[in-house]
């Protein structure tokens, strides 16, 4: 691997603990990487240099002594929803935000494994879109195609990863953040059950559907952060039993009835998916069939699903907008979900929230005839920059929806997904598939992915070099 891409997780931290490079030699490189990438990609909001670089030395001093620990001296960034002691928190905004006092309890866990945190990764204003664009920090980019979006949320960590800036990155996923923005930069994206990835300070975000998750350029590297930053604080709202992914790679997951499901739940607003996409999907479906699994063409019964999701969603808009330091600054679409939300906030949410028992017990009956799932992520390619961003209230609603139809329905579960790579659509942009099981299934997930990434080995592609 050359200075001018990441290594990756795992090949990072043998090398580190090998002796074979410095923890500072690649802190200072992957520093260099995200100034360089700055113009064209603009993934990051906050740069950590002087604390990143002090937190290497002190993880060189350890190797040096014989310590040994999952990431010690790896740099990792993470989304700007997540807490860095001494850094604001703005999630997207524009404002003035005081720095927060405490890491949060993801980050926490992530330094005690030995990571280094190198920066924060830009975000939609409170993570509503799936474009990362903004009145704060500007345009970010798809390392792909960069006149495209990575896609949003966690638009900033996955163009980061994709282009080789970081070996892997924290994002978060209240209505497919991580795996949208996955699919459309060629990443895995880890979205795990909820609460399997603490999200403290804050108990239960947005109602309960955002979940923090992993984006890294292998099932393997996607796991280890994943194993990294779990855990629960003992606040958490939700605090699901411990398990350990990694080990899942390379194990075989035997034979699995896989549900090929090609139909988006059912919303307000038509919703098409992209031929070129339904062609990646079911060859990727073809390649599970040829490794021996049986697929199956049949779609979870979602019914009206979406009147669980956006009360919640909705809500937990209105808490953090409730919390901004200058409301006036925010996206007129952030108020109207804000003021939605609001008068969803009673009766409406409590109904939403209620029925994700019956919804979990109605969609988990599925999976007595399934082990998995696979959908497509997306319904369409990475748009263009701007093509979102531009658009008023309704017609941001109608056009997300269209785009993004498949992967909110696992958040008002709370259930694990992984995107995987699916290939290319349209001028080289990249599409992904989501495989998804119930709660608890990450082990299963991540080793089915790794059976199909050991068959693929999508990721010895790279995004073309910048031109100039």
């Amino acid at each position: 691997m050359t200075p001018d891409r990441s290594p990756g997780l795992a090949e990072s931290a043998r090398a580190l603990a090998a002796g074979e490079v410095t923890s500072r030699t690649l802190v200072e490189r992957t520093l260099a990487r995200i100034e360089a990438g700055r113009p064209v990609l603009n993934a990051f909001r906050i740069v950590c240099a002087e604390a990143a670089l002090a937190e290497a030395d002190a993880a060189d001093r350890e190797l040096a002594a014989g310590g040994r620990r999952p990431l010690l001296g790896v740099p990792v960034a993470v989304k700007d929803d997540t807490d860095v002691a001494g850094e604001p928190t703005a999630f997207g905004c524009a404002g003035d935000f005081p720095p927060v006092a405490e890491d949060g309890e993801a980050v926490r866990r992530l330094r005690a494994a030995g990571a280094v945190i190198v920066g924060k990764t830009n975000t939609c204003e409170l993570g509503q879109w799936p474009f990362t664009e903004g009145r704060a920090f500007g345009d970010t980019r798809n390392p792909w195609h960069p006149g495209h979006t990575p896609g949003g949320s966690s638009g900033g960590s996955a163009a980061a990863v994709a282009a080789g800036l970081v070996p892997a990155a924290l994002g978060s996923d209240g209505a497919g953040s991580v795996r949208i923005p996955a699919a459309w930069t060629r990443l895995i994206g880890i979205k795990p059950q909820r609460g399997r990835i603490s999200t403290w300070p804050r108990p239960d975000p947005f109602q309960g559907i955002t979940v923090n998750g992993t984006l890294a350029r292998t099932v393997a590297d996607a796991a280890l952060l994943l194993d990294a930053a779990s855990g629960s604080h003992p606040r958490d709202v939700h605090r699901p039993p411990a398990l350990t992914v990694a080990d899942a790679v390379g194990r075989d997951p035997g034979r699995l009835r896989v549900a090929l499901s090609l139909k988006p739940p059912f919303t307000a607003v038509p919703a098409r998916l992209h031929p070129q996409i339904r062609a990646r999907v079911t060859e990727l479906a073809g390649q599970l069939a040829a490794l021996g699994h049986e697929v199956t063409e049949d779609d979870p019964p979602y019914g009206q699903i979406g009147l669980a999701f956006v009360p919640r969603a909705t809500a937990g808009i209105a808490e953090l907008v409730a919390e901004a330091p200058d409301p006036a600054l925010l996206d007129p679409r952030t108020r109207g979900a804000a003021r939605l939300g609001r008068l969803l906030g009673g009766a409406p949410l409590r109904a939403a929230r209620r029925a994700e028992v019956a919804l979990q017990a109605r969609i988990g009956a599925f999976f007595r005839s399934y082990d998995v799932i696979l959908a497509p992520t997306t319904a369409v390619p990475p748009p263009r920059i701007g093509a979102l961003y531009g658009l008023g209230g309704a017609a941001t609603d109608r056009a997300m929806i269209g785009a993004c139809p498949y992967a909110w329905p696992w958040n008002v579960l709370g259930w694990p997904g992984v995107n995987v790579p699916a290939g290319f659509a349209g001028d080289g942009l990249p599409v992904g598939a989501q495989l998804l099981g119930p709660a608890g299934s990450e082990p299963l997930l991540v080793s089915l992915a790794a059976q199909l990434e050991a068959e693929l080995r999508w990721y010895e592609r790279w995004p073309p070099e910048p031109a100039g």
